[in-house]
Parts: C-alpha cells; sequence; structure tokens
C-alpha cells in the first residue's frame, strides 16, 4: 500500500483538541505533544527492520516540517488507525468484535482437543516415522464442533454461585476459536512434553524408574517454568507493536478467513473474484492431491538431485549435490513438507530474516564446509559431508557402550582403546555457530535493542501504545503476580523434583539452568518476535553442564531440559499471549487457558507414556513389531553420553579434534559490534538491516536438516516477501498468509492420511525406481559417501585420553 494514501487523513481527535480560537499557545501545545510522539516513535524504531522505509522518511519529513496536519496525519496512521507493519494490517483487524471468549463452548472442546492431541502426539512421538497433530489441525478441525455445538446445544440460561452462564451463547466466533487454538499450542504446541525424552531414556537405558509422582513432577515443572517468564516480559515482548511474531499472522488469517469468507473490494476492481475462503479451499485441495507424489508415489520428487543420478559413485560430486549428506549447490524440491521442514513455511518470515539466514548457509554451510571438508581438516576425508551422526575411528557409527561402565560412567581404559568422537562437517560447524549466535544474540540485543528495554522498565503501560494495545487496555489486565506465583511454585517444585530423587542434579545446578532461561529470554524473544527465528540454548546447556557436572548424563539430560525448555516453552506462551493480543482475547482468560491445558497436558502425556510402557510388547526395542522404538529417546541417551559422560572437555577443550570450535566464541564477540559501528556509520545502506545472531543461528537445525531445505525455503520466501511483496502489495497483504495455511494444512492432512491409512497398516508404496527404495537412491548421497574408506585399521589421533 502507498503512504501516499495512507498519510491523507487528520485524526480527528487531535485537530478537535486545538480550539482556533485559542491562539498560537494551544497550536504550540498541540503541535509540541504530537513531535514528542513522533520523535519517540522514530527512537523506538530507529533500528526497526520490519517497519517499512517510506514509514521511516514520513517520520522524518513529519518532524521536519511545521505543518502539524501533516504531522497529525503520520501520527494517525502510525499509532492510531492501524499498525505501522504491512504484514499485521495485512492479518489483523484493526477493530475489536464485542462478543465472549470465556464460554463453557470454549474451554469444552478445548480442553477435548488438548486430550487428544497431547495422547496422539505422546504415543506416536515412540514410533519411528513419527506423526503429530499441530495447532493448525486443531484450528481446522475444531471449527466444524463449535459450529455443531451452535445448532445442537441448548441455549438457556443457567446463574451459579451469581453468575450467569449458559451452554450455548450464539454464533461460534473468532475469540472462542482463538482460546481453543491457545489451549491446544500450550499442551501440544512443541509436539510432546520435552521431559518425556529424559523419562524413557532413564527408564530404558538406564534402568531407573522413579514412579508417578517423579514423572509428573518433572514434566510438569518441565512444561510450565516458562509461563512465569512469559508474563513477566509482556511489556517488551507482546505489548510493542514492533514486536510482530510472525508465525501468529497465518492463525490471524485463518480466523479471518474461515469466519468471515469475503472477498476483498480491492482486489474485486482489479478482476481478482476468488475470496480468500475460497482461495484457501481451492489451494488446500491442489496441494492435498499433490503431495501424494512426493510423499508417496515419486518420492524422488522431494530431493530432486538429478546431478547425483547422473553420477551415482562420484563421492565429490555427491558431496556437493547431493540432498540427503551433501551440499545441494542445485537446490530443487518439489515438495512442501520438505521445504517447510525444520524451519516451517517461508511465507512467514520478512525477507531480511530470510537473506541473514542465507547469508550464514553461504558462508559457513557451503563455503567454509567445503573448505574444512576438502582440505582434510578434522579428518573429514573419511567422514560424511552432513549427517547428523557420530562416528568412530572406523568410520562407524559411534557405539557408547564400548565405553561405558556398569554404572553408564565413563571407562577411561575403554575408552582410550576405542574411539575418539568424530562429527560430519556440517555437524562440526553447526557446534561453532551455536557458540557464536549465544554470544551475537546478546550483543545484538544490547546494541540494537538495550535503550528501549531499558525505558520501558521505566515507563507506563501506555507510552507510544499501538492501536492493538489500547484496544486491549478495555480487559482487565493478568496481574503480574499471578505469573510470579506460577513461576515460584514450580521453581519449588522442580527443586524437590532434582533433590527428593536420586537425580545427580544439584540445587545450585538447577538454580544456574533457569539462570540461563531467564537471561537469554528477552534477547531469543526479541530476535523471535521481529524475524520468527528462535536460536536454541540446547547446545550451550550441553557445553555448560558437561563443564560443570562432569560424568553425570542424568544430571546433563535434566540440566539441559530446565535450561533449553524453560525458555522455549515460554516463548510458546508469549506467542499465545501477542495472539491473544492481537484477537481480543482477555489477558485473565488467556492465563488460565494457558495454566489449565499446559498442567492437563502434562498429566495426560505421562498416563499414556505409562499405558504405552506397559501394554505395548517389545516398546523402545530396535525390532518391536510396529515400530515403536522410542527414536527420540534413543538420541537423547546418545547425547547424554556425548556430552554428560565424554564431556565438552575431551570434544572441544585443548587437544580436543574440534578445539578450534571455540574460537567461534569470539566471532560471535566481534562481529555484532563490527556491524553495528558500520551500520550507525552508514544508516541508509543494506548494513541496518544485518542481524549477525541469525547469521551465525539461523542454520541452527543443519543437520538434521540440509542446505537443500534451507535454499528451497529462501527462493520460496523470497519469492513472496520480496517480488510479489514488492510488485503486488494488494494481493499479497490479502492472500500471502492463507496460502501459506492453505499449503500447510493440505500437506498435514495427507501426512495424516498416509501414515494412518497405509504406513500404519504396512502397505507397500509403489515398487520403482522413484519409488521409497528405487534407483533413485542408489548413490553416495543416501548412502553418505566418504573420500576415504578404511579397511583394516583406523584414522585420526594416535591418543585421545
Amino acid at each position: 500500500m502507498a503512504l501516499g494514501g495512507l498519510f491523507k487523513r487528520p485524526a480527528a481527535a487531535h485537530t478537535q483538541a486545538v480550539d482556533p480560537d485559542s491562539g498560537s499557545d494551544g497550536v504550540a501545545t498541540s503541535t509540541g505533544v504530537v513531535q514528542k510522539e513522533l520523535e519517540a516513535f522514530k527512537h523506538e524504531h530507529a533500528w526497526d527492520p520490519n517497519l517499512p522505509q517510506e514509514s521511516i522518511d514520513a517520520v522524518d519529513e513529519a518532524l521536519r516540517v511545521d505543518d502539524l496536519e501533516k504531522k497529525v496525519a503520520v501520527e494517525t496512521v502510525l499509532l492510531e488507525e492501524n499498525s505501522p507493519y504491512p504484514e499485521v494490517r495485512a492479518a489483523v483487524r484493526n477493530y475489536d468484535e464485542e462478543c465472549p471468549a470465556n464460554t463453557v463452548r470454549a474451554w469444552v472442546i478445548g480442553m477435548l482437543w488438548t486430550t487428544i492431541g497431547s495422547a496422539i502426539n505422546m504415543l506416536f512421538s515412540l514410533r519411528n516415522p513419527s506423526i503429530s497433530l499441530t495447532p493448525v489441525v486443531t484450528l481446522l478441525l475444531s471449527y466444524p464442533f463449535g459450529v455443531a455445538w451452535q445448532y445442537t446445544m441448548p441455549t438457556r440460561k443457567f446463574k451459579t454461585f451469581g453468575y450467569t452462564w449458559t451452554l450455548n451463547n450464539g454464533p461460534f466466533n473468532m475469540k472462542e476459536h482463538t482460546l481453543i487454538v491457545i489451549m491446544a499450542n500450550a499442551s501440544f504446541g512443541g509436539t510432546f512434553a520435552y521431559s518425556t525424552d529424559v523419562l524413557l531414556a532413564q527408564q530404558v537405558y538406564y534402568g531407573q524408574n522413579f514412579g508417578w509422582g517423579y514423572q509428573l513432577l518433572l514434566t510438569i515443572t518441565c512444561q510450565m517454568l516458562g509461563l512465569g517468564l512469559a508474563g513477566l516480559t509482556r511489556k517488551w515482548l507482546v505489548e510493542p507493536a514492533a514486536m510482530i511474531w510472525p508465525s501468529n499472522l497465518i492463525t490471524t488469517t485463518m480466523f479471518e478467513t474461515i469466519h468471515t469468507r469475503a472477498t476483498p473490494d480491492a482486489l474485486k476492481l482489479s478482476g481478482w473474484k476468488i475470496g480468500r475462503y475460497k482461495w484457501f479451499l481451492y489451494l488446500m485441495l491442489a496441494i492435498f492431491v499433490w503431495e501424494w507424489f512426493p510423499l508417496w508415489i515419486a518420492p524422488f520428487l522431494a530431493t530432486f538431485v538429478f546431478v547425483t543420478w547422473a553420477a551415482p559413485n562420484n563421492v565429490v560430486v555427491n558431496q556437493l549435490f547431493g540432498g540427503q549428506t551433501g551440499l545441494s549447490l542445485i537446490p530443487l524440491s518439489f515438495d512442501w513438507s520438505v521445504i517447510t521442514a525444520f524451519i516451517l513455511s517461508p511465507l512467514v518470515y520478512p525477507f531480511h530474516a530470510i537473506a541473514n539466514t542465507m547469508i550464514g548457509v553461504v558462508i559457513f554451510t557451503l563455503i567454509t564446509s567445503i573448505g574444512i571438508h576438502f582440505s582434510g581438516a578434522f579428518y573429514s576425508e573419511y567422514l560424511p559431508m552432513s549427517t547428523g551422526g557420530s562416528f568412530d575411528n572406523t568410520g562407524a557409527a559411534y557405539n557408547v557402550s564400548m565405553i561405558l561402565t556398569p554404572e553408564y560412567e565413563l571407562d577411561p581404559v575403554k575408552y582410550a582403546a576405542y574411539s575418539p568422537l568424530f562429527l560430519s562437517t556440517t555437524f562440526a560447524l553447526a557446534y561453532g555457530l551455536s557458540f557464536a549466535a549465544i554470544i551475537a544474540v546478546v550483543l545484538h540485543t544490547g546494541l540494537y535493542h538495550g535503550p528501549d528495554i531499558w525505558a520501558k522498565v521505566k515507563s507506563s503501560r501506555m507510552d507510544g501504545a499501538d492501536v492493538h494495545l489500547k484496544m486491549m487496555a478495555k480487559y482487565k489486565e493478568a496481574p503480574w503476580w499471578w505469573y510470579a506465583i506460577s513461576a515460584v511454585v514450580m521453581f519449588a517444585l522442580g527443586l524437590v523434583t532434582c533433590l527428593v530423587w536420586d537425580t545427580h542434579l544439584t540445587w545450585w545446578a538447577f538454580i544456574v539452568a533457569l539462570l540461563i532461561s531467564c537471561f537469554f529470554y528477552l534477547p531469543i524473544g526479541i530476535v523471535q518476535a521481529t524475524t520468527n527465528v528462535q536460536l536454541g540454548l540446547n547446545v550451550i546447556t550441553e557445553f555448560i553442564i558437561g563443564y560443570m557436572q562432569p560424568g553425570r548424563p542424568l544430571a546433563m539430560m535434566m540440566f539441559k531440559m530446565y535450561g533449553y525448555i524453560t525458555c522455549y516453552q515460554g516463548l510458546y506462551f508469549t506467542q499465545d499471549i501477542k495472539l491473544a493480543h492481537y484477537m481480543k482475547v482477555p489477558q485473565r482468560v488467556t492465563f488460565w487457558a494457558q495454566f489449565v491445558a499446559t498442567l492437563w497436558s502434562c498429566i495426560v502425556q505421562i498416563a499414556v507414556l505409562n499405558w504405552a510402557l506397559g501394554s505395548i510388547s517389545g516398546v523402545c526395542t530396535p525390532d518391536q513389531a510396529n515400530n515403536y522404538t522410542c527414536p527420540n529417546a534413543h538420541v537423547f541417551f546418545t547425547a547424554s553420553i556425548i556430552w554428560g559422560v565424554i564431556g565438552p572437555a575431551r570434544i572441544f577443550g585443548t587437544g580436543g579434534i574440534y578445539h578450534p570450535m571455540i574460537y567461534f566464541f569470539i566471532l560471535g564477540f566481534g562481529c555484532p559490534i563490527l556491524v553495528y559501528y558500520l551500520a550507525r556509520r552508514f544508516p541508509k545502506s543494506p548494513l541496518r538491516y544485518v542481524n549477525t545472531a541469525i547469521v551465525f543461528g539461523g542454520t541452527g537445525y543443519i543437520p538434521p536438516a540440509t542446505p537443500m531445505i534451507y535454499a528451497t525455503w529462501a527462493f520460496v520466501g523470497t519469492i513472496f516477501n520480496k517480488v510479489i511483496k514488492g510488485r503486488h502489495p494488494g494481493w499479497w497483504a490479502e492472500y500471502n498468509y492463507i496460502t501459506s495455511a492453505a499449503l500447510d494444512s493440505g500437506t498435514i492432512i495427507c501426512i495424516l492420511l498416509i501414515f494412518f491409512a497405509l504406513q500404519l497398516p504396512k502397505v507397500s508404496s509403489p515398487a520403482w525406481w522413484g519409488g521409497f527404495g528405487g534407483g533413485f537412491m542408489d548413490n553416495g548421497d543416501w548412502n553418505a559417501a566418504v573420500q576415504k574408506v578404511v579397511v583394516n585399521g583406523t584414522f585420526g589421533p594416535k591418543t585421545w585420553a
């Protein structure tokens, strides 16, 4: 939308405040107020990468001229009438619909889907391949439930303890729908409770079963400690307009589309006659039909690496062009589930986030990896280019049982006789990039957002409020002490969990884990809220506990869980508080929805976990008849051995094979300072959009994600959020997010149907060259080719103990 069209009307409130008979003093006073608001806006958004340049220019121009009407017009558009961000204007209505959210219908349907989703996700997380219900499925399937309730349940009103209520309050509205989705997000937005991996590793691999009490407390504290952080940081992460939380925009667009079903007037004039609802249905059906090919009939379309088919036995070609274990220098994929794997829909991410991520991919994942791999550094000629596994000095998968005592502690003699740990090239770099990212995110936040963070400490809630915060102000705010009490109670229960049972995690280590989450919460939250990129704390928590309490694998697992998931789950809560903010669901209702749904979800998941362990024959064994092999628990167990038993000192310390990765800490310290200095020196240059935390951390899913996934994701995101947004802003504003929702929804439905109708009953897929197990997989890419194969010997250092 052109700003010339936006900045054309003065705000009635400001113009009426100036009495034409009051003389120059009245005008001066009003001019001063507006001038102050515009100056505050400019200061707050000085480094805002999402604010369009034309908005920045308009503010600068309004501040320069002595024209009250122009100042008021600019201030009205940016703060009064709508959001200053085109993404939010496109997806969130700028008025509040007067309808109830806290209804019996919303709570019953929300708790129903909380139960179903938590149970299904927990059960199928034990299976390989796993499957999970996502919040978008809840959004789609809960709508007919709400409508059916509307037409079938009685409208009679009841009075209980002075409170009037009814089973049916009329049409199923968006606020109720939002509350249902928020409950689903709180309970299984992250698929399943992270603590269950700890419990499975304990029970299956370490032979420790502490009982239901421990299991419930571990899961409840794991999932709910973050709620306190979410509520206490609302002033910085929810209420400011700059905290967009892009992934919410798909959800708000789906609510609007499903409940209104209108064709935008502006596009009708240009000949576009398909409304958003029909567009959603057509596109969802189309992708549902198409996905049967890459997901079942012709999986070669998912990773279309034709170069490796032409040279299946050429190791260098497969390492450079492969889509499974290579660098995908010619990335092609025709599978939406591959393009969105790990990093979700590219249509949600702002272009500057995509560009920063791809800077990291090109510099580190491609150029640096090629330099390391083909120079032979880290013995890489004996290892695959890009996999998530670990290897011994024969090139085989690292066998942790070869280095353990019967008590699952490190046996130094066995370790010295067996092998050091080796990683693929991109995996080793991933650790280095994680070290750099965790430093860069703190420095970037301090340099670019530090003054604003501090200013909000001293400011009132409504200072600089945008239209959405002003509309939310009429509802009672959830008191900060609700969240504080929740945090204190969960902290106490966490201490009980660590100390009553023999977890090996000391009280002070538990506190350190929580302090890590608290310290990084705002920096990581600001980055995620503005770019949709979340930087994980999993690597740094593993690194720290490996030095703090070496040789204690269970302590390592719990430290990682509390240090990482408290922040991760808390940001899920924050994101949903912002969703409620956009949809005008009262804060108090949101608090109780999140609290109750999460608590109930923990109980459901522990019940299902114990049922599965007691009822499924051979569960968590490699040969389980129905593939309930617990793959996540096995990976978690292996990580606990690597970090908790071998420890980071032997891997990254002085003399360790991957010691050079430690220097990435220095890189993460220096780059943000350098970029910030250059951006201030050249404020109009693209450097103002460079975010070094994303450059280092945006590639955090590689491996197991592949460069091909990132490259195809970036290509699609650039087409929509750069090309189409620039050339056809009207179409983009109305259809970008609903397009993403349709592609995601159709793909998820197809995946679920294939899983339950074909994979679960073990129906064979079509057998041909392009099918599963076909000739397209018979190459070095799929077989993790290496340049040198060890025969009757070993590679690597002579000593390593």
